[in-house]
């Protein structure tokens, strides 16, 4: 039988608050959250609510439940790292560092192959949808439209790469790429500054040059890359001010 509609606002508002304390860092690994009375209390939910929101974090891999201990916080090596609302919780503040290395990486290893197989296998309808969003990313006025633009335009790529499991890896990581465009982009003097980089990928899709797409497909990662590792020693400089 279905919950109320209401107890699953509830749940759902829980989780999503105690996730993102948990994995911001705000609870640590190894700490045990209060008892179940005591914490329904402290967030004015129905300790039903709040059964179901820690099912979700248990099943996530954030905490884990056990008689008589309570749920304790179970370490990031445990956590579903590749689900949804955790890449989101990772995604809402700056993130840390090694949560852009290890994006970058699995950019790395997925979009330049793509790219190279886009110019191998991309149909006229494939070419004219990465046109499309290359030419809104040059239209763009502002940044959330640069950055809308830009995952549309890597999602494009993918889709015309013709390979359905390498789309699905992309589109799990969606929320986070979003977040990593968008503060690469405010991170840079000019959020087109990589612009160039899209549109030498375009015309080697266009032209059928897998390995020139490939190689400038790898290239605007490791500038991207670069332009958030950049930005994560200014602010480190900053806060010990």
């Amino acid at each position: 039988m279905k919950k109320p509609l209401a107890v699953r606002t509830q749940s759902s508002h829980v989780m999503h608050r105690l996730g993102q304390r948990i994995v911001s860092g705000g609870v640590k690994p190894g700490d045990v959250l209060p008892r179940e009375e005591t914490l329904a209390q402290s967030l004015q939910v129905s300790r039903t609510a709040l059964r179901e929101a820690m099912k979700v974090l248990s099943a996530k891999g954030l905490i884990e439940s056990r008689t008589g201990v309570g749920a304790r916080v179970q370490e990031p090596r445990q956590w579903n790292q590749l689900d949804a609302d955790v890449l989101a919780w990772r995604s809402v503040s700056m993130p840390a560092d090694d949560f852009v290395d290890q994006l970058a990486e699995m950019r790395e290893l997925i979009e330049p192959a793509s790219a190279a197989f886009a110019a191998r296998r991309r149909s006229e309808d494939q070419l004219a949808a990465i046109t499309a969003a290359y030419a809104s990313m040059e239209a763009a006025q502002t940044l959330e439209a640069w950055a809308a633009a830009d995952l549309e335009f890597h999602h494009a790529v993918l889709d015309a790469a013709g390979n359905a499991l390498m789309r699905s890896l992309f589109s799990v990581i969606e929320t986070a790429l979003s977040t990593f465009f968008t503060l690469s982009a405010r991170n840079a003097g000019n959020f087109k500054y990589s612009l160039p980089y899209h549109h030498k990928v375009l015309e080697a899709i266009r032209r059928g040059q897998p390995e020139v797409a490939r190689r400038t497909m790898r290239m605007m990662i490791a500038d991207s890359h670069a332009n958030m590792q950049r930005s994560h020693r200014r602010g480190r400089r900053q806060a010990g001010r």
